[in-house]
């Protein structure tokens, strides 16, 4: 292989500038996803111990590069274990593949007509609701904390549930193409307290958490305000239109991956009143 330059008996060839190029940019492109985050720093930490590592077995301290060596490998043990959230959520945005919600036969018209039209009717009289919809994998472990019921989405039996006074309102109901799997489960709350200067309370946290780990979108009825909010890949629309909302639903519950979420929720907050 072609030799661009040698330092002292170290050659460097092309090949490794290309082994160099593409280490680079995966550990750029996991610093993005992490960053803003505890884990950041301890990832520039273990960044800084694996260099030193490797400049220590290309000088040949064996001493030194054996025990940098030991503490990368017990880090790495560390991080994974720590910081399970965040490689859960990189592994989920792997996994995403538009190309199986294209083929999945659900109407999501009639889906999106009847959420739209329950969440604002109990927007009218304040009741709090959390909806969530599963696009791609199951929710399991989400499920399990909850009642199953394994019954066909049904606009009275959603008022229903989120009644103020009903044993299964607190918490969230979880559905899966047209059926209400699960009721009253319990959601990882999100990190962020705030969002555009808008104090979050534990329902838009919820909301908001279930959709940094998982590809759903979560539909969120405000019992303070009776506003709605959409929460979906870790952002949040709030204060959205029946109209927006209706819109919102049809288009992104199958939503290809192509068409970048980004780029609808910047559509959809313009829309949002």
């Amino acid at each position: 292989m072609f030799e661009l330059f040698k330092i002292g008996f170290l050659s460097f060839t092309f090949l490794d500038l290309i082994d160099v190029v593409i280490v680079t940019l995966i550990f750029y492109k996991l610093y993005e996803i992490i960053k803003g985050t505890v884990a950041s720093q301890i990832f520039l930490g273990l960044v800084i111990v694996l260099l030193l590592s490797f400049l220590a077995q290309a000088a040949n301290f064996r001493a030194l590069g054996w025990l940098l060596k030991l503490v990368s490998d017990i880090w790495v043990i560390a991080f994974i274990v720590l910081f399970q959230p965040e490689i859960r959520r990189l592994l989920v945005l792997l996994g995403r593949n538009p190309l199986a919600r294209l083929l999945r036969k659900q109407d999501t018209k009639d889906i999106a007509q009847i959420l739209t039209e329950t969440a604002f009717e109990l927007s009218q009289v304040q009741h709090g609701a959390l909806i969530v919809i599963i696009r791609s994998a199951g929710l399991r472990g989400v499920v399990e904390t909850g009642e199953e019921i394994n019954a066909k989405i049904n606009k009275n039996l959603i008022r229903t549930i989120f009644f103020p006074r009903t044993p299964l309102h607190d918490g969230a109901m979880i559905i899966k193409g047209d059926q209400i799997q699960a009721v009253r489960c319990t959601l990882p709350l999100s990190a962020t307290n705030t969002y555009n200067d808008y104090p979050l309370g534990m329902r838009h946290r919820a909301g908001l958490g279930i959709t940094e780990q998982a590809d759903v979108v979560s539909l969120i009825v405000s019992e303070e305000t009776g506003s709605i909010s959409i929460a979906d890949n870790g952002k949040l629309i709030r204060g959205l239109s029946k109209s927006s909302l209706k819109e919102y639903l049809e288009k992104n519950l199958l939503v290809s991956e192509s068409k970048g979420v980004k780029g609808i929720f910047e559509y959809f907050s313009k829309n949002a009143k």
